[in-house]
């Protein structure tokens, strides 16, 4: 019985604190990509994240961009869900390497958001090309910064925007190959501990 309420209460922080510090990345790459923030969705966002970003705003201003404060609070954020579960899994309360795996982990969600944010873009522009639907809008807005470069180098050709295709295979290169899954399996993040990672 002890160790399926255990099984239960890993269950529940994975969801919800992975869910609240998606997020919190999200709207980090917000800032970066300085999306319209009329956008009710992004309004959505910015209310639900808002209370727990507000007090560290003073303290660590955005600078160039980089929204410092939603970095903090989502590091935070995600090494307090670490501590509880590694303690419900019978682990010590507090290890070095637990901050290893948080900053490998909120750099895995951003190459998350990034990826499934570009398969979204490209089933939208089979089904829905014209749509002004405010999630898509915030999607190809959100996408942007890492398009744009692409873009001046493989430009559309024959109203095919193949610069994705580019875009995907960095992603997939830093992600899969140089970065983040051989970090994870140096520092060996037990499997789905943090939302993002394998």
């Amino acid at each position: 019985m002890g160790q399926n309420l255990a099984s239960a209460g890993i269950y529940l922080i994975q969801t919800f604190i992975g869910l609240y510090v998606l997020m919190i990345m999200i709207r980090f790459l917000m800032q970066i990509s300085r999306v319209d923030y009329y956008n009710p969705i992004c309004q959505g966002i910015v209310k639900i994240t808002d209370p727990a970003i507000r007090p560290f705003r003073t303290l660590l201003p955005t600078i160039r961009g980089v929204d410092f404060a939603s970095l903090t609070v989502a590091f935070i954020v995600q090494l307090i869900g670490v501590v509880l579960i590694m303690l419900l899994s019978g682990n010590p309360l507090i290890h070095p390497v637990y901050f290893g795996w948080v900053a490998i982990g909120l750099f895995s969600m951003i190459f998350n958001i990034y990826f499934f944010a570009l398969i979204i873009m490209v089933i939208s522009s089979w089904i829905a090309p014209y749509s002004s639907h405010p999630a898509l809008m915030l999607v190809h807005q959100i996408t942007d910064p890492v398009c744009t470069p692409a873009r001046k180098l493989l430009p559309p050709m024959g109203g095919l925007d193949l610069s994705i295709i580019l875009v995907f295979a960095a992603l997939h290169i830093i992600d899969e190959i140089l970065v983040i899954k051989p970090i994870a399996m140096s520092l060996r993040i037990p499997a789905g501990l943090i939302l993002g990672l394998p």
